[in-house]
């Protein structure tokens, strides 16, 4: 008798703390990530953890969760940044076509400093994040229809730019970005957490981050708690721009080369790794840290699929599926 009470009250303190450890959303995450970890390594019979694997899952999900963090700010707010894609594809194809030592190809007619041709990538994803939040935020377009033809738009800016074809002959001191380690640590990487630690800090730890909460946890509230929604809008959209921007200037360090291939699928893949990792579509809710392990998850689905020579068709439709039911959690947990 004694025993069988015994064991009940363990069994109800096990199911218990399982209650609650499924309650912590970063938590189940960490539990997911383990999971594909070991189904992955198992059916590959340990070529997907292998350190060169690995390596290359950290700058895919660095160059993805670059995008991805920006993309947050916008999502906490509501809203959504169909643009990413295009703003990297663009800024990659205006860094190649400053950088090329190709006179046919180059933009100038002549290569220019790697800094300079950095910081003109950088402006440019913000001037188009500038210009997104402009439209949402003060003609109050709908995001999804704003971001959608900036989207359609840069890429076309890009075709102007490279005329289709392949960018090639950048300086090779460019590789660093985007292929340099440091202490053996990838560059992106660095750059990602770097990012990601500083996301953190200002959605956690200033006004402005309280602020973007409370704009898309409770726009009316916010406004009559006399919160500029306007100005947190144009803000985080241009956030998001200017992180695009980045995530393109990476891009075109990893392959050296600027092409209409660059960034294709990244605002998807921005948007899946937000949505699992636990930022609600109606705002005000979510972390960076999901954010990050929503990248990582992401990016550890494309390995496995690419290792296991997967249709690329097949990819995107493993991914579409991703972010509906990824979705589909988000609207149960508000229903809840």
């Amino acid at each position: 008798m004694h025993r069988e009470t015994h064991e009940r009250r363990v069994s109800s303190g096990s199911r218990s703390v399982l209650r609650r450890l499924l309650r912590h959303e970063n938590a189940v995450l960490v539990i997911i990530l383990l999971v594909l970890v070991g189904v992955f390594g198992g059916l590959t019979k340990g070529v997907t953890l292998k350190l060169a694997n690995v390596t290359n899952i950290m700058l895919q999900s660095s160059t993805r969760g670059v995008a991805a963090l920006g993309q947050a700010f916008v999502m906490l707010t509501a809203g959504i940044d169909l643009s990413v894609g295009g703003i990297a594809l663009m800024t990659s194809v205006i860094g190649a076509t400053l950088l090329t030592e190709r006179p046919v190809q180059s933009l100038l007619g002549y290569p220019i400093p790697i800094a300079a041709a950095i910081f003109l990538m950088l402006m440019s994803g913000l001037g188009v994040g500038l210009f997104n939040g402009a439209l949402v935020s003060r003609l109050r377009i709908p995001a999804l229809i704003v971001t959608l033809g900036v989207w359609q738009m840069t890429r076309g800016g890009a075709f102007q730019l490279c005329g289709g074809y392949t960018i090639l002959s950048l300086p090779d001191n460019l590789r660093f970005l985007g292929q340099g380690t440091v202490g053996g640590v990838p560059v992106p990487a660095i750059i990602f957490i770097s990012l990601a630690v500083i996301s953190y800090l200002v959605l956690n730890h200033t006004s402005f981050g309280r602020i973007v909460y409370a704009a898309g946890g409770n726009p009316v509230a916010a406004w009559l708690s006399g919160i500029n929604i306007r100005n947190t809008l144009l803000i985080v959209y241009t956030i998001s721009g200017f992180l695009a921007g980045l995530a393109g200037a990476i891009i075109v360090s990893r392959v050296m080369s600027g092409s209409m291939n660059c960034a294709i699928g990244l605002e998807l893949d921005s948007v899946a790794a937000v949505v699992i990792g636990g930022v609600s579509l109606s705002g005000g809710r979510g972390t960076v840290l999901g954010v990050v392990l929503g990248a990582i998850i992401i990016g550890i689905i494309n390995n496995g699929m690419v290792v296991f020579g997967v249709d690329p068709a097949l990819q995107d439709l493993v991914k579409g599926a991703i972010i509906v039911a990824a979705v589909g959690v988000d609207i149960q947990r508000r229903r809840s």
